[in-house]
């Protein structure tokens, strides 16, 4: 069994039938989320998809973390192709009442990858030049997107743990921002499919975090990532949580 199986009561419905087709783990991973005004969403999410929100409100996170021992099933993790950085701009989403992510985009320093997932999984993968180092206990993260047409951005910060680990309670905005078991992607012509996930409860840390650059949210109308990194109203901004580890076990997409 998977190390990932090991945990499925805290899963909000059942595991899927049939077997995963991939595995990997994900290392020092920084949430960073922003809340948003559902009118600069609606218009980026297939009409199939309701937007997900809290108290009201919707998020969008941009989250920076490694992968390793990234591999399909029944395959050993092989050198070079199995461990990179990742970065991804994400938000919440529901269907039919089942809670998910939609990524805005997925960078990645593996161009095999990159192409796998774009074919495969229909999520909007871009090649990234990327860096991540641990120094002194804090992550040097540093991700320069080169794929080919893509609309440029960038992420240069650090991050690191600032306090003792928990697991989020259900109701919680910790809770709605982390555990999710569930993702959405639209193929070309927009046809919406759900891959499901499995991995333990996240084991989170509050975080700290100094962006140096940040213009992963260009993309939005409200004229990049200003908006977001400057809420006056909202000092405590962003959101910020870490995790060390997570394994991680995906089914493969089907149509919603």
């Amino acid at each position: 069994m998977h190390r990932a199986l090991t945990e499925t009561s805290h899963r909000p419905w059942p595991l899927p039938a049939g077997p995963w087709i991939m595995a990997q783990t994900w290392h020092d991973l920084l949430f960073a989320h922003w809340p948003i005004d559902a009118s600069q969403l609606r218009p980026l999410i297939p009409a199939a998809l309701d937007i997900h929100t809290y108290q009201g409100e919707p998020w969008i996170g941009v989250v920076p973390f490694r992968m390793s021992g990234v591999r399909l099933r029944a395959t050993l993790p092989l050198p070079m192709l199995s461990a990179f950085p990742e970065l991804n701009v994400r938000t919440y989403v529901t269907h039919n009442g089942k809670p998910g992510v939609w990524f805005f985009s997925l960078d990645a320093a593996n161009a095999i990858a990159v192409c796998v997932a774009r074919a495969w999984f229909h999520l909007p993968y871009f090649n990234a030049r990327m860096r991540c180092d641990n120094r002194d206990g804090s992550i040097e993260y540093s991700s320069e997107r080169i794929h080919r047409g893509a609309t440029r951005a960038n992420l240069r910060m650090r991050y690191c743990p600032a306090g003792e680990v928990f697991h989020s309670q259900a109701g919680t905005l910790e809770h709605f921002l982390t555990e999710r078991y569930c993702l959405y992607a639209a193929d070309a012509k927009g046809r919406v499919s759900r891959g499901e996930i499995q991995h333990a409860r996240w084991s989170l840390q509050p975080a700290q975090a100094e962006f140096r650059e940040n213009s992963m949210t260009n993309f939005l109308e409200c004229g990049g990532a200003a908006p977001l990194l400057c809420r006056p109203e909202r000092p405590n901004l962003p959101l910020l949580h870490f995790a060390r580890r997570q394994d991680v076990v995906v089914w493969r997409p089907r149509p919603i």
